[in-house]
């Protein structure tokens, strides 16, 4: 790929000041946990036999490049970083690295964000239905109340095991407690919208912020703050793809049953658009999925199978995606065609490149992907996982408030 530097509108022409936003909010120490851990794994015994050649070959492959924690992917980046990753940093750099220079390009203008949320604001898991991000188990009893009838019942050999788990667990909310404190900080100072593939209310269950924007299905499905004194989009709604709800709802039942042969395969109705999900299905069965997901797919020309990090995505044929829902909520947000916006998208999936590529198209943004590996993009910088993510934030809002800070101090002394 090219060069490519921030896509943003030149920071000298002359803007109107941005909008007052709520107070700040407390910050806490950072950076946090480098890494998050699965809430729970499941054993994986598929017998089925590969059909990787021909057609299914090249999907096979672009399989195993979407997934995240492949054996050759985890080789390379064991023998260190090679030339090519060091080309490709060198054209998509770290965001951390280049804050200063992203937030420059600020000046005079709003900051919008707009967060994909699996493998951005939570861990890729094994189970699609674990990615919390928030207090979604409080219902459960604390964990160290179990810890006594633990200790009884576990074999004294087994016990160091289980105890190292329930650790990893209790790391595993703590850090998805942080990083919601880290989005409910943001959202703050700027408009924020958390962008999914994710049915729009399982999204809003894992993330529990009435004070977002939420677009779901891939932006088929957004919906505004449902109470805000501030915004321009009180109470937005916008729902493109209604008419396929029926057809979409057929499809989700047809795929579990013709997906159960396959163990592993997980299938999530996500409203207006149905996932299939192999993050736990053997590398052998990949073809016989893919195939099966294909034979489907052939059932129903006003739908479309795309791919995801290890996901298929069935959605309609509607030209809407990630980017188009951006440029909504811009809209809505009364930024259309503004030049004193700056868009700012991070996400991981190859369906944030249509988000990115609006960036670009507007000459108007900052795209930040998230990846430790190379991967073809229009994002302009990088982040290498979602404790990266988590930083970031964190020195947006901290950069926010000391600007504020020395704001009222230049005011106190002008007076």
């Amino acid at each position: 790929m090219a060069q490519t530097t921030v896509v943003v509108p030149e920071v000298g022409m002359t803007a109107a000041t941005p909008t007052a936003c709520p107070c700040p909010g407390s910050l806490f120490p950072y950076p946090p946990p480098r890494a998050g851990m699965a809430v729970s794994r499941k054993c994986l015994r598929a017998a089925q036999a590969e059909l990787g050649a021909g057609m299914l070959s090249g999907l096979v492959e672009s399989m195993r490049a979407s997934s995240p924690t492949h054996a050759r992917a985890a080789a390379a980046l064991a023998a260190g970083v090679d030339d090519e990753h060091a080309a490709w940093m060198a054209r998509h750099p770290s965001a951390l690295g280049k804050f200063e220079e992203i937030v420059a390009a600020s000046k005079g203008k709003q900051i919008v964000m707009f967060l994909d949320y699996d493998g951005t604001l939570s861990p890729i898991v094994d189970d699609p239905d674990a990615a919390f991000m928030s207090e979604t188990v409080s219902h459960s009893p604390p964990l160290f109340t179990l810890l006594p009838a633990v200790v009884f019942i576990v074999p004294a050999m087994h016990l160091c095991s289980v105890l190292t788990t329930c650790e990893h667990v209790i790391n595993f909310l703590i850090w998805n407690e942080q990083m919601r404190m880290a989005v409910r900080s943001v959202a703050k100072h700027f408009p924020t919208a958390i962008v999914s593939g994710r049915c729009r209310d399982k999204v809003f269950e894992f993330v529990k912020l009435a004070e977002l924007y939420y677009a779901g299905s891939h932006g088929m499905d957004i919906k505004g703050p449902a109470k805000s004194s501030k915004s321009k989009a009180k109470g937005v709604l916008f729902q493109p793809a209604s008419e396929f709800l029926p057809m979409i709802e057929e499809v989700h039942q047809r795929l579990i049953e013709e997906t159960k042969h396959v163990a592993g395969a997980k299938v999530e109705n996500n409203k207006f658009c149905v996932s299939v999900h192999f993050r736990c299905v053997d590398e052998k069965s990949w073809g016989a999925l893919a195939e099966t997901v294909k034979g489907v797919m052939r059932e129903y020309p006003k739908l479309r199978m795309s791919q995801g990090r290890m996901v298929f995505e069935v959605r309609p044929t509607i030209k809407w995606d990630k980017g188009k829902a951006l440029e909504f909520l811009l809209e809505s947000l009364g930024f259309a065609d503004c030049p004193n916006v700056l868009p700012v998208y991070i996400g991981d999936d190859r369906t944030d490149e249509d988000a990115f590529k609006v960036l670009r198209r507007r000459g108007q943004g900052v795209g930040i992907l998230v990846s430790k590996h190379p991967k073809d993009t229009s994002a302009s910088f990088s982040l290498q996982e979602p404790a990266e993510v988590m930083e970031f934030l964190l020195r947006l809002v901290e950069w926010k408030q000391l600007s504020r800070a020395r704001l009222r101090l230049r005011r106190q002394a002008d007076a």
